[in-house]
């Protein structure tokens, strides 16, 4: 008879990996793991042993009772799991440096999730969410999807709308890292610390921010127009909000909303970082190849400080921390992403959203805002219409829908600069994008 949790990693090799069993580790007591499977493709086997060897150590360090297994074999990892973790990247840094580097020559903005980048990202990945998904319909149907495989908004919204897992929840690390940022800039513990989110993945508002149950919202709003004060993240480069357009938007933006309402200044930043020879792929690069270089020291048994130079800093801890109170039914209050059922209520009920949800054992149960501020409202309709028609692309294979995708995304200047990058972009990722060809 099983005692313990199994949980199922796929993406085990990834350098994030320590971060999510740090967090395992620390609350065992209360989330009874019994195995952890980490699981990679052949590519990845390498980093999967040196992450598996450093995980091993963490465990045997703690004093737990955690198995740690090793495996190239996805279906061996899915069989009976409890909860399924999902972290990989197709193509690897490889292809987000070409999601980068193949806009930018083209003078628009190369980034990971938005624009051009984040479309080809979700070509890529979506077909394979959906294959994870018919694995664990057959080999652990009542487990848990915790998706934070980018862009994790349309990940998500691909598995409600095209499988038969109900049990998913995306995840992204801009709602706990704004909280902590906000906690930060206010001296504060971050436990004291609440934001009412409302958006898409790395789209999303905070409406209202509360230290101890009070608002500070203007406070922290005011401190923001100071660029030394910016809420950022690793790969985005801080600007500070001019104080008029921020105090009108009257709403907390997120760090990617620089590309949006920063354009022109974020692409002249990475048209000079990218003739200078580096894209953020490069530099993750180079940081990964650091960290795996730490990972390896066989005196190493805990999560080394590094690894919050990655963008990514905080995901693994929102992971943990969400399964554990999906377990104790703990129905405490996060932000991630999982169907609207009409908490926004000029979004698709259908539709995935990021908001903040109460914690439930049966899932998050979104906390309804109504609709979403006029001035903040279109540009996020916008980005929806996006998403579904990226979506349709990655499962259609069709030409003209993801001409359509990458035209309608607001970081494209035209229907021909669209067909342009497009059609490179097919070409460059032609591996990972059989649907197309």
């Amino acid at each position: 008879m099983k005692t313990g949790l199994k949980i199922a990693t796929i993406g085990g090799g990834s350098s994030y990996t320590p971060e999510l069993i740090e967090g395992f580790i620390h609350y065992y007591n209360e989330l009874p793991v019994q195995e952890i499977w980490l699981v990679d493709v052949v590519d990845g086997k390498e980093k999967l042993e040196i992450v598996g060897n450093l995980a091993k150590r963490m465990v045997k360090k703690a004093g737990v009772p955690i198995e740690i297994h090793l495996t190239l074999d996805r279906k061996e990892a899915l069989k009976s799991a409890d909860f399924v973790t999902t972290q990989f990247r197709v193509g690897m840094l490889e292809a987000r440096g070409k999601d980068e580097r193949i806009p930018l020559k083209h003078g628009v903005i190369g980034q990971e999730t938005n624009g051009p980048g984040g479309l080809f990202k979700a070509l890529r990945t979506i077909p394979v969410i959906l294959d994870i998904c018919r694995e664990m319909e057959e080999l652990c149907p009542n487990a848990w999807l915790i998706n934070f495989t980018n862009p994790a908004g349309m990940v998500t919204e691909a598995v409600l709308r095209f499988s038969n897992i109900e049990k998913v929840v995306g995840l992204c690390n801009v709602p706990i890292g704004m909280e902590m940022g906000v906690a930060a800039l206010l001296g504060v513990d971050p436990n004291r610390v609440r934001i009412d989110f409302a958006g898409l993945n790395h789209m999303v508002y905070g409406l209202d921010v509360f230290v101890d149950g009070i608002s500070v919202k203007e406070q922290v709003m005011t401190l923001l127009t100071d660029p030394e004060k910016s809420i950022t993240m690793q790969n985005i480069h801080a600007m500070g909000w001019e104080p008029e357009f921020l105090k009108a938007l009257n709403v907390l933006p997120c760090p990617y909303h620089n590309y949006y309402y920063k354009s022109g200044e974020m692409l002249a930043e990475e048209l000079k970082n990218y003739q200078e020879g580096g894209t953020r792929a490069e530099v993750v690069k180079k940081l990964e190849a650091e960290l795996f270089e730490l990972y390896k020291n066989p005196e190493l048994a805990i999560k080394p400080p590094q690894l919050e130079k990655r963008g990514g800093a905080y995901y693994s801890e929102a992971a943990v921390r969400l399964i554990h109170s999906i377990y104790t039914d703990k129905r405490d209050i996060q932000t991630v992403n999982t169907r609207n059922n009409g908490a926004i209520s000029n979004l698709p009920s259908d539709s995935a959203v990021e908001v903040s949800c109460i914690i439930t054992s049966v899932g998050p149960k979104p906390i309804a805002v109504g609709e979403l501020p006029m001035q903040v409202n279109g540009l996020v309709q916008q980005i929806k219409s996006f998403e579904r028609a990226a979506i349709n692309a990655a499962i259609s294979g069709d030409y003209g829908t993801a001409l359509l995708a990458m035209t309608i995304n607001p970081l494209v200047p035209s229907d021909r600069i669209a067909k342009v990058i497009l059609d490179e972009m097919l070409e460059a990722h032609k591996r990972y994008l059989p649907q197309f060809h």
